[in-house]
């Protein structure tokens, strides 16, 4: 027989990669494969990482340059994110931007290289 192998085994599940399971009902910031990111208390998830979130806000995307999101956001309510559109998964709290370490560095190789 087919199916997706359930309930056979003998308790042999396998444990998802994703731990979402401590995230529920915390804040997450969710970025999206065409752009999009997304703020709100994570509800539930299932194993294709669909999402729930509650008392989402999308962050509006700068009009002159459609890559850069601003700070601006819009309220959406309650939400379904579709796992096909999921990039990225994050804990509002204690997750802080960085620069990106890929970008500019070639100012500071000639720099030192000078001296």
């Amino acid at each position: 027989g087919g199916g997706r192998g359930r309930g056979r085994g003998g308790g042999n599940k396998k444990e998802s990669i994703l731990e979402l399971a401590k995230l529920v009902d915390s804040n997450v910031r969710v970025k999206c494969l065409g752009g999009r990111e997304l703020r709100g208390a994570l509800r539930g998830y299932d194993e294709l990482v669909n999402l729930v979130l509650d008392d989402c806000e999308e962050f509006l995307r700068d009009p002159d340059d459609p890559e850069q999101v601003t700070s601006q956001t819009r309220r959406l309510g309650l939400v379904v994110i579709r796992g096909t559109q999921v990039s990225l998964v994050s804990p509002e709290e204690g997750t802080e931007e960085i620069a990106n370490p890929f970008l500019g560095g070639g100012e500071e190789e000639e720099a030192t290289m000078e001296g």
